[in-house]
Formats: structure tokens, sequence, C-alpha cells
């Protein structure tokens, strides 16, 4: 195989902690306990968890087990250890909150437009439902669409409510309703406190590296290889790295200086519901589709666009849900949106930078040759990492080359690694969408896959995704700010040079 120079790249765990120590053993019969120690039976005794007013109730409420139990194996039995996760919350969550009746189409859960976009690309015909319904590749792949679908359920796929994420700590989450509304790090769960309304911490989780939420923050992911991860600390070492690996700090969106949480836009309606429908009940909702104009070309008397949104004076005060701060919103004054509003989206000129990442490379490899690899250690997945790390360093603890399914939790052969011609994030490309409009492009399906076996036979070779435009696809960078002096330059379709730069 020629071998490709890789350029520099890029639950709801609400587990029980064991017993305390300075506790008798839960798994022994417990001796007569005497009246001044006041040993009471339920689970707080050994997992003391403080509630929030509207979940305050027994735990068994949710986690089913034993609450008089003083023993830990009485007290575990039929226990949920993870009630939040899709296949247990319908009996759970579902009991007081009806509206997750609604998830198994809430785009949030189902994936089903990634993965969809992400098959098709590579010759798929059917569509999917969920990401659920991705076929299990035992095996070696035989074919393009076999290897992406275990590509995508044993590498892409790390951000679902089924997994609990990588074990980073700005990564590690819960599963289901976990996930957005309860507090976790480096997979331990902080407070058991329910957040009605999720922060961007919880946001952040997934839409961390090189993907829409990242950039409202202004980060943009350094290169994998070990050179160009900065900055060097007089130690040898490397910063925390939260999301697996370092941030250019670049440019954050105007809305997030301002003070706008994600949740401030992005609503329950959307989120948790079929697209843009009322996840409560299910029907077809009447709000217009969030975007910048939106809020920004609303006029007095029409609808509010969001329920965070009042009129003050004639003019639209938007109140964050998070901090209770009012704002402003300005409307759009500028002629320049009369002249190009029906030619470019908004972005075309208000986004200070974008995601550009040519050429991604994914390769699996059934070998358990890891010296190639030692340069790009950081993967940006914390399974690979711990992999190749420990390889290095001689903690090898007898790893195979195999990672798991972020559906079932099996583990399968085959590493995934990652890697990218270039990485940059200079001036948006820009191309026709198609609602005719300029819009910015990402090459988001520049793709490229690769299968080595464990008998070192090169079975794929680099196939290149068939999605047209050489992978581009409209996309919405998060970076906005003032178009600035030169806004008219952008107003030209610079797709087909995109490669030659």
């Amino acid at each position: 195989m020629r071998i490709i120079k890789w350029a520099t790249i890029s639950v709801l765990l609400i587990s029980f902690t064991g017993c305390n120590t300075d506790k008798p053993k839960t798994n022994d019969p417990l001796p007569e306990t005497p009246k001044e120690i006041n040993w009471q039976p339920g689970c707080t005794s050994c997992h003391p968890y403080e509630l929030d007013t509207f979940h305050n109730m027994e735990c068994t409420e949710c986690h089913h087990g034993n609450n008089l139990a003083r023993q830990k194996e009485p007290a575990h039995h039929n226990l949920i250890t993870k009630p939040a996760h899709p296949d247990n919350l319908q009996n759970s969550c579902g009991g007081c909150h009806p509206q997750t009746k609604n998830l198994d189409d809430a785009i949030h859960f189902t994936l089903k437009n990634e993965v969809n976009i992400i098959r098709q690309a590579f010759g798929a015909q059917a569509t999917l439902l969920s990401l659920t319904e991705i076929p299990v590749t035992q095996g070696s792949p035989t074919d393009p669409l076999a290897l992406v679908d275990d590509l995508l359920r044993r590498r892409c796929l790390r951000c679902h409510p089924y997994f609990a994420g990588d074990s980073f700590t700005g990564t590690s989450r819960g599963s289901g309703c976990a996930a957005c509304h309860l507090s976790f790090n480096a997979g331990s769960l902080l407070s058991h406190r329910f957040l009605k309304t999720p922060t961007d911490r919880q946001c952040l989780s997934c839409h961390y590296g090189n993907f829409v939420g990242a950039d409202y923050y202004g980060g943009y992911e350094h290169d994998f290889k070990w050179e160009y991860r900065t900055p060097y600390l007089a130690n040898g070492n490397y910063p925390d790295r939260p999301f697996g690996l370092e941030y250019h700090p670049l440019t954050p969106d105007v809305h997030q200086t301002a003070g706008l949480a994600c949740v401030d836009c992005h609503g329950g309606r959307e989120l948790m519901g079929k697209g843009h429908s009322d996840y409560a009940t299910g029907k077809s909702s009447t709000a217009q589709k969030i975007s910048c104009e939106t809020c920004h070309s609303w006029q007095p008397g029409q609808p509010m666009p969001l329920p965070n949104l009042k009129q003050k004076n004639n003019r639209l005060i938007l109140t964050t849900k998070l901090t209770e701060k009012e704002l402003a919103v300005p409307s759009m004054q500028h002629e320049a949106h009369l002249l190009y509003g029906k030619k470019a989206a908004c972005m075309v000129c208000h986004a200070q930078w974008s995601f550009n990442d040519l050429g991604v490379h994914l390769l699996r490899s059934d070998m358990d040759d890891y010296g190639p690899w030692e340069d790009l250690a950081v993967q940006g997945s914390s399974e690979v990492e711990q992999i190749l790390l420990d390889s290095f360093t001689g903690a090898d603890r007898g790893y195979l080359p195999q990672m798991t399914d972020k559906l079932t939790g099996e583990d399968r052969a085959g590493l995934w690694y990652k890697g990218f011609e270039i990485r940059r994030w200079e001036s948006p490309i820009i191309g026709q969408g198609p609602d005719g409009r300029f819009q910015v492009m990402r090459p988001i399906l520049d793709l490229h896959l690769s299968f080595i076996n464990s008998e070192e036979e090169v079975i794929f070779d680099s196939i290149k995704s068939v999605s047209p435009k050489n992978g581009l696809r409209p996309y919405t960078p998060h970076t906005v700010g003032k178009a600035g002096t030169f806004y008219r330059q952008r107003l030209q379709d610079n797709s087909t040079s995109y490669r030659k730069k």
C-alpha cells in the first residue's frame, strides 16, 4: 500500500460508586447495629446524593432495587443503573415526562440526518430512520458500505444518547435524558440535581472538535501530530485537554460574548422534537425555523419567534434563559441587506471564520503494529489514544486492536485511525446552496476510507466518497461578527478552487 502521509490532525452513568469504607461491607450480613450509631436502611446510607426539588423522591422510583434492604445484594436486586438511557427512559422519565414519547423521532436521538448523509455518500440507497438501524459489520467488511457502517458505529458516532462519551473531562456525560440534564466530569456524576435548562457545558460535551458548537466559543482543534500541539510547558507536558485536543483560541461568536447560551436560540421544541415540531404534543409547530432573520428582521406586530423574546418600546428584547439578562436585538438596517439578502445567506458576510478540514482520511487497521502512529497518538478518541499510549510507554496491557460499538458496547476487531491533508480556518468557502443563494460551505464529506486486515492485506485503499462538489455541503458557522470592509469580495462562488489553495 502506498503509505499516505497523514497530514497533522485532529451515562446516564448514574452508577453506584460502592459503599464507603467506613461502613460495614454491604455484601456481608450486617451485625446488629447499636442504637447510638443510628444506622438506617436506604440507598443514601451508601450513596449520599442531593436531589433537586422536583426529583426529591426515593431512589427506587427511577433505579428500582430495594430501598429497605440493609445488604448490598438484596438492595441491588433488579437495579437499573441507567434509568435515563434510551432503553429505559420510557419506564422511568416517561412516567412523569410524557414528552419523552416523541424522542424516538427527535433529531438528537436518531441522528438520522448525519447517518444518511454519510452512508449515501458511499452508495447507500436506503434511508435509515435512526442510528440504531445501522447494520453491524461482523468480521472484515467486504464492501465500502459495510466499512462505512463499521466506521459510524465505532468511531464517528460517539455523540448520541446511547453512549456516555469519551473519557476526557469535557466529553463524558450521561446517556439518554441525562446527557443534557445532569452534570458529569471525567465519567463521574457531579450532581444528582437535574437541570431544567441545560448549560453550554452539556452542549459542548457533544458539540466539540471541529463541529458547530466549538466555534461558538472560538475553538479550533490543533492538528493531531505532537509538533503542532501547543503550548509547550516547561515540564515537557501539555495542558489539560478537556475535549481530547488543544484548541486555537480564535474569535468567538458575538452572541456568545454578549451572554447568550446555546439554549437561548435552540430550545426544546427543536432539540427534542421532530425538527421544529412541538415535542410536547408531537404536532407540527407554527414556530418559524430559527435563523438570523428570525430575530433580526422582526417587525412590531409579528408573532414572537422565541418564547424568551418580548417587545419593549417597539424593540425586540431577548431575556437569556440561564442568567435572565435582557439584551436588545439589533435590526437589519444596513443597505447591504436589501441589496444582497436574496443573493447570499447572512453568514457569507458575517462569518469571521469557518471549519475547513480538507481530505479527511480514516483507516481501519486490524494489525497490532502501533509504532507508525507514535507521533499521532492523540487521535481525538480516548479509546484509541489509550491503546496507543500504553503500547509506547511500556504499559502495554495486552490490548488487542479493537474498539467498542458505541451502541451496544461490544468489542470488535480493528482500530479506526484518523488524519487530515489540511486543517485550516481561513476565509470561508462560498458556494451555491440548495435555495440558490450563496452559502458558507464546508468539506464535511471530503472523506477517504482504507482498510488493512490482520494479515497486512490492503482490502480498501483510500476509497473516496461519491458526494457532489468534492464533499462540500452548506452549513452555518457560529462565528458571527461584523461584516467588515471587504464583505463584497465574499459575494462570489469560490468553491471550485478551494482544493487548489
